[in-house]
């Protein structure tokens, strides 16, 4: 193969040649500060609202104004909780899951430090939310639900529109971290019944540093950041409109594909038979229906995921191991462990994310060179027996 085969697109999508055709203008001529009052800036404004109106399609939305531009999901999902409890001050009470992206995570652990309580919903063996525990947490002192709506490990998707329908009954204000959904499957925040909902523009072929908040009309919550009157002072600073403008062209070009992601899915259903057909000491972690069309994630026994990703460098295939927002880590996935996943699988799984612009050619070839790295790797393992292919007696 002469070219990276890329199956990280749950980590990074590359920047659609469309998107950086739009983009490129707001580089060169058309700089002007959209929050400017002279016709220079002013025509900027117009093209950011342009994307933010195309953003809003993208996610079923009602008014453009319910659109805030931010940094990153990570900003985004950051900005819907603190500003949730901010103005709910007297509730102390968080629920979430066990399998949400460390953006989430990593906030909680910290709120949890400060003394508020986190409920850690959890999941299946497929993946799949404990929704009777989820029901059940709810309380007249919980502030806010913030439940992913694709997990970015496995692709499974959670039961938001139920979830939505029954806090709102209960009138608990609800976030959905959708980074992982957009771009993959049709977002309808009205049948969600979500308050707030976060998108990252990187994820569906738009550039890195620039993603989305969704709020809803009425949904009470203070800024975080204080400063200039952008965004409708809800996240101040002058915006990163090269940014802006290609994540809005990458939202209407989204909407376009959408009805067309049978071909990605049949990529991704091709490559994941072809896999665990190849070796039978291999698994689909996750639920094998209800789950985003590009997302695959298969453990392999008895060998060490980290290997399999140095070799499938080698020969130009980018693969994954798990979020990129914490592959520094050599712990196994949380999400595994989450879901019961054996340990001699846990190590050894990764993720293969595909996008629109995957070939059967690449899929062909990442399905001709994995004999040979698994084989190499389970010949020097301490867990496996090479001459009698089995597993080796070993207390874990």
């Amino acid at each position: 193969m002469d070219r990276v085969v890329y199956l990280d697109n749950n980590a990074t999508t590359m920047v659609d040649p469309e998107v950086l055709e739009a983009m490129l203008p707001f580089l060169t001529e058309r700089y002007g500060n959209p929050s400017s009052i002279h016709s220079f800036g002013g025509e900027v404004g117009a093209e950011v609202d342009r994307a933010r109106m195309n953003v809003s399609k993208l996610l079923g939305a009602d008014y453009d104004y319910e659109i805030v531009f931010t940094g990153t999901g990570t900003e985004s999902d950051n900005m819907a909780i603190l500003g949730t409890i901010a103005y709910y001050k007297e509730k102390k009470h968080i629920i979430t899951s066990r399998v949400e992206h460390p953006a989430i995570l990593a906030l909680c652990k910290k709120l949890e430090r400060d003394g508020y309580h986190v409920t850690y919903v959890p999941v299946d063996s497929h993946g799949n939310l404990d929704m009777d525990m989820l029901r059940d947490s709810v309380t007249e002192h919980t502030a806010v639900v913030s439940i992913m709506y694709a997990n970015n490990e496995t692709g499974v998707i959670f039961p938001v529109e139920e979830i939505g329908a029954f806090l709102k009954q209960r009138g608990v204000p609800f976030h959905v971290d959708a980074v992982q959904a957009a771009g993959k499957i049709p977002i309808d925040v009205n049948k969600i019944n979500c308050d707030l909902l976060t998108i990252s523009g990187h994820k569906f072929h738009a550039p890195k540093g620039v993603g989305a908040l969704y709020v809803r009309r009425g949904t009470r919550m203070r800024p975080v950041n204080y400063g200039g009157h952008q965004e409708k002072g809800r996240r101040p600073g002058t915006e990163n409109v090269p940014g802006i403008i290609g994540m809005g062209k990458a939202a209407e070009l989204a909407v376009e594909h959408l009805k067309n992601h049978d071909g990605m899915k049949r990529l991704r259903d091709k490559l994941e038979k072809g896999l665990l057909s190849q070796f039978k000491n291999s698994m689909l972690n996750g639920d094998s229906e209800s789950r985003v069309p590009n997302t695959t994630n298969i453990g392999f026994e008895f060998i060490e995921g980290e290997a399999i990703l140095l070799y499938l460098d080698d020969k130009k295939i980018a693969a994954s191991s798990g979020s990129a927002c914490s592959s520094g880590s050599l712990e196994p996935s949380h999400v595994l462990r989450a879901m019961g996943v054996p340990f001699t699988c846990a190590h050894g799984s990764i993720r293969y994310s595909l996008s629109r612009f995957t070939t059967e050619e690449e899929i062909d070839y990442t399905l001709s060179v994995m004999p040979e790295i698994v084989d190499r790797l389970l010949s020097i393992s301490p867990y496996w027996d090479n001459e009698k292919k089995v597993c080796k007696p070993v207390n874990f």
